[in-house]
C-alpha cells in the first residue's frame, strides 16, 4: 500500500502483473487432461454466468443496484478468475462488519479470512487508497467550509479504522482552501500528545490564517473526552494571538463524528 502465494494466483507472470482497472482478467489456464474426466473439458462453470450478470448490473444499473458484497465480488473477479468467489466476498462483510470496515482493515486481518491471499488484501489496499486520494482531491478543489460533508467523508475515510489515535491538521488559506493536511502526531489506542505551539508554529510556515483539527477514537466512540475539550481551548487560545482561528475539532469514530463547534463546547 507482490506475487501471492496461494491457490487464487497461479496464472502466468505477466498476466499476474495486469494490475486492477481497465485490463483484461489473467487468461484461464487451458485444462490438463489429469484436471479434468472425460467430456468435462469444456463443461461451463456456474460461476461463470453469475459473473457475466454480476456486471451487467454493475454496467446497467450502477453501484446501488448491487449489495456491498457483490460490489467486493467484483474487485474479487481481477484477482481470483477460476473460483466462486461469493462466498468470500460474504466471509469479508460478516468478519469486519461492512463494506467500510472492509477497506479499512489490515492486510494481517483480511489474509485471516479463509481464501484471501496476499493478492486480494492488496487489491482492496489498493481500492481503499484510490478511495481515499479520491476524497482528498475532492477536498483540496473546494472552499472547505462550504463543502463540509466532503471534508467529513474525507476525515473518516483516512482516520476511522486506524488501531492507534492520529492527530490531523487541516491548514486553510484566507479563502478557506486547503493548503496542507498533515498528520501531526500518533499515539495509543486512547492518548495522542498534542503540542499547541507546535500546532501554531507550523501553521505560521505554511502561512495559513485558520486550521480544522481532527483526531480519532479508535474504540469507535466520537464523544469527546474533557482532554479533548481542554486541549482544544489550548490550541484556540494560543492561535489567537497570532491571527489564526480554528474552525472546528473533529472526532472520527467508526460509528460516526463529532464536532465540539457543533457540541458549543467551543
Amino acid at each position: 500500500m507482490a506475487s501471492s502465494g496461494g491457490n487464487d494466483d497461479d496464472a502466468a507472470p505477466e498476466a499476474r502483473r495486469s494490475g486492477l482497472f481497465g485490463l483484461e482478467e489473467r487468461p484461464e489456464r487451458v485444462p490438463r487432461k489429469a484436471d479434468t474426466k472425460p467430456g468435462e473439458a469444456s463443461a461451463p462453470r456456474h460461476h461463470d454466468g453469475h459473473r457475466d450478470r454480476l456486471r451487467e448490473r454493475f454496467a446497467n444499473a450502477g453501484a446501488d443496484a448491487l449489495a456491498d458484497y457483490e460490489l467486493l465480488e467484483l474487485i474479487l473477479f481481477r484477482t481470483i478468475p477460476r473460483r466462486d468467489v461469493k462466498p468470500i466476498a460474504k466471509a469479508l462483510i460478516a468478519r469486519f462488519g461492512s463494506l467500510s470496515e472492509v477497506l479499512g482493515a489490515p492486510h494481517r486481518r483480511l489474509t485471516e479470512v479463509p481464501g484471501v491471499k496476499h493478492a486480494v488484501a492488496l487489491d482492496i489496499a489498493i481500492v481503499a487508497a484510490i478511495n481515499r486520494r479520491a476524497m482528498r482531491s475532492a477536498v483540496r478543489q473546494r472552499e472547505v467550509l462550504s463543502s463540509w460533508a466532503a471534508v467529513i467523508d474525507y476525515c473518516t475515510a483516512q482516520m476511522a479504522h486506524e488501531a492507534r489515535e492520529q492527530f490531523r491538521i487541516l491548514f486553510l488559506d484566507k479563502k478557506n482552501a486547503l493548503i496542507a493536511d498533515e498528520v501531526q502526531g500518533t499515539g495509543t489506542v486512547d492518548h495522542t500528545p498534542v503540542y499547541p505551539r507546535e500546532v501554531v508554529r507550523r501553521a505560521l510556515e505554511l502561512n495559513a490564517t485558520a486550521i480544522i483539527l481532527v483526531h480519532n477514537h479508535p474504540s469507535g466512540d466520537p464523544t469527546p473526552s474533557r482532554a479533548d475539550i481542554e486541549m482544544t481551548k489550548t490550541i484556540i487560545e494560543t492561535a489567537k494571538s497570532l491571527g489564526i482561528s480554528v474552525h472546528d475539532h473533529i472526532i472520527i469514530g467508526k460509528n460516526g463524528h463529532a464536532s465540539l463547534k457543533g457540541l458549543r463546547l467551543i
